[in-house]
């Protein structure tokens, strides 16, 4: 299976990091995906590396991680999301579950 490689980078008006250096969510290999997040200096910008089977939604992919941006004010984030093809709405949900993950205090789970 060949998989396609997106790119993006995003600005919220008002960014801010995540807590931790880093967050893991989710398993590829389940027909759903997971995310990574690390906290970088990107001069508040995020970010975002997408792999994926699914050819022919760039768009969207760019549309929906602009939405998760700009609603959670991410900023100096790099996010990389390898998808096995889930739907836009759990890609939405995980994002949402590795910010909260990254900004839960040490040993709490979020």
């Amino acid at each position: 299976m060949a998989l396609t490689t997106l790119e993006f980078e995003f600005k919220a008006d008002a960014p801010k990091s995540i807590a931790k250096e880093w967050s893991h969510l989710g398993v590829t290999g389940s027909g759903d995906l997971e995310v990574l997040m690390e906290r970088k200096d990107l001069g508040g910008k995020t970010k975002a590396k997408v792999v994926t089977p699914v050819v022919g939604f760039d768009a969207i992919w760019e549309k929906m991680i602009n939405k998760f941006v700009v609603e959670n004010n991410v900023g100096d984030v790099s996010i990389e999301i390898n998808d096995d093809n889930a739907t836009p709405i759990v890609v939405y949900m995980r994002l949402r579950q590795a910010l909260a993950e990254a900004n839960a205090k040490e040993g709490e789970q979020a």
